[in-house]
């Protein structure tokens, strides 16, 4: 009996840990985004996916084998936060697109980053610089849980600088697939494309999220 309720846990957290990949089609027409562009990027994005549900599998598999005290077990584990930060970075990087890239004056988030920053001009400057830091990464602009503070901060791998207990508001992707088939080299042009087109009813809900 413990055996078959053992074997009937295991299914069912199985089925909880398959991930699939968004449909983020709506964002094809977007202005400065090529289909081609897009549609490699959409590909990318559904190979995180893949590979994180690969790495739930797999090391699923060595904890019932009694291996989680192996070599192989601790490279699975450090490589997840990889694939899965991959994933949930490029959700919501599509998710904060195809928008009309204008927030309302009179909402509280614009209020809330005129108060932090001076102007919503200071802070767009602010977030562009951020994201023209050499390397590769992510700029993400954070709101503090805990005191409601505003901070844009430089992701240099999907799984390092993030800010703990923050939320994501908006999440700019400058990995060099992003923008190089469109942009070339110039990443300023991509990411004035970025503002025009960010979705800021999305990133309000995620700053009235809990």
């Amino acid at each position: 009996m413990r055996q078959l309720l053992v074997l009937l846990l295991t299914a069912i957290s199985s089925l909880a840990a398959e991930y699939k990949a968004a449909d983020f089609s709506n964002l094809y027409g977007m202005e400065g985004f090529s289909k081609d562009l897009l549609s490699q990027h959409f590909t990318l994005y559904q190979g995180y996916v893949k590979n994180t549900n690969t790495l739930n599998e797999k090391i699923e598999q060595l904890v019932k084998a009694g291996k989680d005290r192996t070599p192989d077990y601790a490279g699975l584990k450090r490589m997840y936060g990889w694939e899965f930060d991959g994933m949930r970075l490029h959700e919501y990087y599509f998710e904060n697109l195809g928008g009309s890239g204008k927030l309302d004056s009179d909402s509280d988030l614009y209020k809330a980053i005129v108060k932090q920053f001076g102007s919503f001009d200071k802070w767009k400057k602010d977030f562009a610089a951020t994201g023209l830091i050499r390397g590769i990464g992510w700029a993400i602009l954070y709101e503090d849980r805990h005191t409601g503070k505003l901070t844009n901060v430089w992701i240099n791998d999907h799984n390092l600088g993030h800010l703990a207990g923050a939320k994501p508001l908006v999440v700019m992707d400058v990995w060099e697939h992003a923008y190089i088939t469109e942009y070339g080299l110039n990443r300023g042009k991509y990411i004035e494309a970025f503002f025009k087109n960010i979705n800021w009813n999305v990133v309000q809900d995620r700053s009235k999220a809990q």
